[in-house]
């Protein structure tokens, strides 16, 4: 591992000295090693660089709010398709659905009503909901990604008066506490770095001013430190194995999460939004998740990994700055993931023997075809499987299960993978022997047939 840590802190080191950055803090997270850290710079104020200096996180908040909302999803107080209306009195735009505000594809205009940024004071939230009558829709909704602060401020406040709290009460209570976040908050703490801008032509580097983002808190709000923020990164990767209770959110809900809703860009898909998380693909399966952040004097980036050989349980990365252009941060926390895998993979688990299929399940196992396509049916880890039998290594099989709430022995319904959600349907022969099935409605045998069941085999 110290070679490793060697290389990784010297790429920190690089990009610091290469965006002129005056701190960097980053942290990786992964569930088969120590926790890593590197810090590399200086406060700006009379406090020691480490580990534990806190940082504006900017936009990573928004991740923290998605959370709340799907906690709230996942309780029944609200829907995913419901009007934002239905939980706040608004004076327009109260049909922005929920889902669309998450996924930046409702068309509310990025800011609240004025200049914002000019006077850096944000509204409080009577002032931003009143003001919503002078925002503008800036495009149809559903048309495309359009990134907002004022739909996240939205759900955020929506979230706060369904739990009955202030949205940081609510986060404290319901995320921050139970995942052990304790150096994350709505505030800077005295450990907390300046944030400066650095000036293009010259080595001055001038502190930003202070912003309470006021309404807009579950938006921008939150400070951190990058060994908070990995582990909350690892907690978006992996919540299983960071949450293996589902205190916060069950797995299943932030996998939902994670399915991209949109690209970010229509003519380069090279990242897309899900809810409430922005997606990275890499190679080979592998996809970033989580957010970058940016507010005066700092930049953030937190994502988790998942996927791919390699990829360590609970794997995720934070890297802190304290600067407004030092941009290098972005693609630093994407290539640590990546050096993280290469130079350290995961170790690989031996396989062992398991058991057979289940009696009935016995002569499923093998190749079949459908629509002319051949396919591998097997038993693995407890569960009937199925890929294409020209499939790639890296692509995940289909796993089915038994339909819990019918009795029917024959009937499986498709749970990950290929035709998800749909069923799988085996038919026998007076004998009992498994001779079709149907996926998807599709007839699979066990020799190539068209689709007027002629079999290439037998001639007829």
């Amino acid at each position: 591992m110290t070679d490793v840590s060697d290389r990784l802190g010297r790429m920190v080191r690089q990009a610091q000295a290469t965006g002129r950055i005056p701190a960097v803090s980053a942290a990786l997270h992964r569930a088969d090693r120590p926790l890593w850290t590197c810090a590399v710079g200086g406060t700006g104020n009379d406090t020691p660089l480490g580990p534990e200096t806190v940082f504006r996180i900017g936009s990573v908040t928004k991740t923290f709010t998605a959370v709340l909302v799907m906690q709230c999803r996942d309780e029944g107080l609200l829907d995913l398709d419901d009007p934002i209306g239905r939980h706040l009195d608004l004076p327009a735009h109260g049909d922005a659905t929920v889902r669309r505000l998450l996924s930046h594809t409702a068309g509310l205009q990025r800011e609240p009503h004025g200049d914002v940024w000019d006077s850096l004071r944000a509204p409080a939230v009577d002032e931003l909901l009143a003001d919503l009558a002078r925002v503008e829709r800036v495009l149809p909704t559903g048309r495309r990604f359009h990134y907002s602060n004022l739909g996240l401020a939205l759900l955020g406040e929506a979230v706060a008066r369904l739990r009955g709290g202030t949205w940081a009460e609510v986060l404290a209570d319901r995320v921050l506490t139970p995942l052990g976040l304790t150096a994350t908050g709505p505030y800077p703490t005295e450990r907390a770095a300046t944030g400066f801008l650095v000036d293009a032509y010259s080595d001055e580097a001038h502190p930003e001013p202070p912003a309470d983002f006021g309404a807009v808190a579950p938006a921008a709000q939150l400070w951190s430190t990058a060994t908070d923020m990995a582990r909350w990164a690892a907690f978006l990767a992996d919540p299983a194995a960071v949450d293996p209770d589902g205190a916060v959110l069950a797995a299943t809900t932030v996998e939902e999460m994670c399915w991209p809703l949109t690209p970010t860009d229509e003519s380069v898909w090279s990242a897309g939004f899900g809810l409430g998380l922005i997606l990275v693909p890499q190679a080979d399966r592998v996809i970033h998740v989580g957010h970058d952040g940016a507010m005066p004097g700092f930049l953030a980036a937190v994502y988790g990994r998942r996927g791919g050989q390699g990829t360590a349980g609970a794997m995720g990365v934070a890297v802190l700055g304290s600067s407004g252009t030092g941009v290098e941060v972005f693609d630093l926390s994407h290539r640590l993931l990546a050096a993280a895998v290469e130079h350290d993979p995961a170790e690989i688990e031996p396989w062992r023997p398991g058991p057979p299929a289940p009696d009935h399940l016995r002569g499923v196992p093998g190749r079949w075809w459908g629509e002319g396509f051949e396919y591998v049916f097997s038993w693995h880890d407890g569960t009937l499987r199925a890929r294409g039998a020209d499939d790639p290594a890296g692509k995940p099989p289909a796993v089915f299960a038994p339909l819990p709430d019918r009795p029917e022995p024959d009937v499986f319904r498709t749970v990950s993978g290929r035709e998800v959600g749909e069923l799988l349907r085996l038919t026998r022969d007076e004998r009992g022997v498994v001779v079709r099935m149907h996926w998807a409605t599709y007839r699979f045998t066990r020799t190539q047939e068209t689709f007027d069941g002629y079999d290439f085999r037998a001639g007829d």
